[in-house]
C-alpha cells in the first residue's frame, strides 16, 4: 500500500526540506511542494532532486511559484494572484508521495486557509521540530493544532544537535512516536542524505 507523508515543521528554517529529501530517498518516493515562494531558481524542489540516488523518485510540479520569499498570502498578493485551495491538487502516483508544507501549520495561504488545511484525514505527517528557545511551546502547539483536527498518524522528527531535556518533555507529552534525530551535518551530500534515509527508513512505519 502506497502512503501519503506530509512534512511539516513548528516554524521556517527548521529543516524541513533536508527531512523530505531523506523521506523521499528512504521511500523511493515522489515529492511535491504545493507552494514555493521565492529562490525559484534553485526551489525546494531542485534541492530535494539534488540529494536523492534512487532512480524512482518523481518530482511533481509546484501548485504555486511565487517570487518572493513571504508567507504564501503576501507572495501571492505581490504576483498579484490569489492561492486557493482547490487549485492545490495532488499529483497522482502509484507510488508513495512525499509532500513538504511551507513554513508552520498556521501559515496562510489566503484570508481562509492555511497550510493545515491542505492535509487530509489519512496522511501519515512527520512534524519537524529544531531545538530553540521556544521550541518546545511551539512543538507542543502545533501537536495541539493537529490533534485538534482530528489528526492521528503523527511522528517526530528532531532536527539539529540533541538536547536531552527538550526532547524527552515533548515526547512524554505527546506521546508521539519518535522516528529519529537528524544531526547537524558540515554538509547534507547524497551520502549523508542515503545514510539518514537507512537510518529512518523502518521507523516511518510507526506513523
Amino acid at each position: 500500500m502506497n502512503n501519503i507523508y506530509f512534512i511539516t515543521g513548528i516554524g521556517t528554517e527548521v529543516g524541513k526540506t533536508m527531512i523530505s529529501a531523506i523521506v523521499t530517498e528512504a521511500l523511493e518516493a515522489d515529492y511535491f511542494k504545493p507552494v514555493q515562494a521565492g529562490d525559484l531558481d534553485n526551489s525546494d524542489t531542485d534541492k530535494v532532486r539534488a540529494l536523492i540516488s534512487n532512480t524512482k523518485s518523481k518530482f511533481h510540479k509546484n501548485a504555486f511559484a511565487l517570487k518572493t520569499p513571504m508567507s504564501p498570502h503576501a507572495a501571492a498578493a505581490i504576483d498579484k494572484i490569489e492561492i486557493k485551495r482547490e487549485d492545490i491538487k495532488r499529483p497522482q502516483t502509484e507510488n508513495h508521495l512525499v509532500i513538504e508544507g511551507a513554513g508552520g501549520l498556521l501559515v496562510p495561504l489566503n484570508s481562509k486557509d492555511c497550510i493545515i488545511d491542505l492535509l487530509e484525514p489519512s496522511d501519515r505527517i512527520i512534524l519537524v521540530s529544531r531545538h530553540y528557545l521556544g521550541s518546545i511551546n511551539h512543538t507542543l502547539l502545533s501537536v495541539e493544532a493537529l490533534k485538534n483536527r482530528g489528526f492521528k498518524n503523527i511522528g517526530l522528527i528532531f532536527s539539529g544537535d540533541k538536547h536531552s531535556t527538550t526532547e524527552q518533555i515533548i515526547l512524554e507529552k505527546t506521546q508521539l512516536p519518535l522516528i529519529g534525530r537528524i544531526q547537524e551535518e558540515n554538509e547534507f551530500s547524497k551520502d549523508v542524505i542515503s545514510k539518514h534515509a537507512k537510518a529512518i527508513k523502518s521507523k516511518l512505519k510507526e506513523i
